[in-house]
């Protein structure tokens, strides 16, 4: 999931151009999409366009000044990578490009300064570098950031045997936290951000529209935040899994009375936040109505096309709307700890494992299409 923020870069992380494989006159190494490269080779997924993606041979990144080169230990792929590839670019900036933003792996080496990671170390990547000097940076937000780089989507990303990123974006793994496990930390941070832009409090009711991944997580955090969470979807299978994952109650809606059930739940006035995890073209017409009224609804999903809405509705319960997207400064380290604590679990969103000459057949394509029940794939280098 790619959608979040983390602390403002310095100047020399630049967005490098993109361009092809070339001779460098001054060094006679090869530059590859506008980084210095060595020549040795390795295997990484490569997006061409729309429709082509390719696993390449290409040279080992060239680690540059503040930078830490990865051994990639896991990656996992979600949504936002099979539309990429089936419909984008949409929100890749550069071709071609190494995909993958959730990343994992090990630190191979560290170049300049001391970010408090060393050799040796398991991290996670912070997969997203914003400029830190615009309006939206300096005012707090930084996940609306015009000038923000993402690993996977321009800058090469983890679906790949190594990668570099600045050291000072790398979050060390503690033993509570799984390699296996650790690529599901970034879209665990969309969760926690969630939660923090809802304001929520203990004890409030929450319903989760949509249980994919996002929403698996989302309803875990709010739960972590001591709110009554009720999980709704049309599918029976991730109705199961909100189940184990701790949901108060979950609410089919695929017998076309969730509203009622929601209302029943909540002494007939409906739940108090109502956060959609979908990104359906009709979802938040439904996530309008079952929130009670002077309510808030928090929406999370992406969305293919625009979804309708009453804006009459929204008017007349005197709603509160609130985007909520990527994550802030600080989320990651806050989904760190929840999972070491063993308060959001992610080991059960885990729908598969592959090695990674087999991303294409067994982890695009097999998302592309059974993507309504799998949740994460993890694609590793030395499987």
């Amino acid at each position: 999931m790619v959608r979040r923020i983390v602390a403002p870069r310095t100047e020399q992380y630049g967005c490098p151009a993109i361009g092809p494989v070339k001779e460098c006159g001054r060094t006679g190494r090869l530059q590859y999409y506008g980084k210095l490269m060595r020549t040795d080779p390795m295997r990484a997924l490569v997006y061409h366009g729309r429709n082509d993606i390719r696993l390449d041979q290409v040279p080992e990144p060239e680690i540059g000044p503040g930078e830490a080169k990865i051994r990639i230990t896991n990656t996992s792929i979600c949504a936002t990578d099979i539309e990429e590839w089936k419909y984008g670019p949409t929100y890749i900036t550069s071709v071609p490009t190494v995909m993958g933003h959730e990343v994992s792996g090990r630190v191979e080496e560290i170049r300049d300064g001391s970010s408090g990671i060393s050799v040796g170390d398991r991290v996670m990547v912070d997969n997203v570098l914003v400029c830190g000097t615009c309006y939206w940076c300096l005012s707090g937000s930084q996940a609306t950031c015009p000038n923000m780089e993402v690993a996977g989507l321009g800058r090469d990303g983890g679906l790949a045997e190594f990668m570099t990123w600045p050291a000072d974006h790398l979050i060390g793994l503690p033993e509570g936290v799984k390699d296996d496990e650790a690529p599901l930390l970034e879209p665990t941070t969309v969760a926690v951000h969630a939660v923090r832009r809802s304001g929520v409090c203990v004890g409030e009711s929450v319903a989760v529209l949509g249980v994919g991944t996002v929403g698996a997580l989302t309803l875990q955090a709010f739960k972590a935040a001591g709110a009554v969470v009720y999980a709704v979807d049309v599918r029976a299978s991730s109705l199961r899994m909100a189940a184990r994952l701790g949901s108060d109650e979950v609410v089919d809606a695929s017998r076309g009375d969730a509203g009622d059930r929601l209302r029943d739940l909540t002494g007939g006035i409906g739940p108090d936040f109502v956060v959609e995890t979908a990104g359906a073209v009709g979802t938040p017409l439904d996530a309008f109505d079952w929130v009670r009224r002077a309510g808030t609804v928090v929406l999370v999903g992406i969305y293919a096309a625009k979804p309708a809405a009453d804006f009459n509705v929204i008017v007349g319960k005197e709603l509160r709307v609130i985007g909520s997207v990527a994550a802030g400064t600080g989320d990651m380290r806050a989904a760190v700890k929840l999972v070491a604590d063993g308060r959001i679990r992610l080991g059960e969103l885990v729908s598969d494992r592959i090695s990674l000459d087999r991303v294409i057949p067994d982890g695009f394509e097999r998302m592309a299409s059974e993507s309504k029940d799998v949740f994460r794939i993890l694609v590793s280098p030395e499987a």
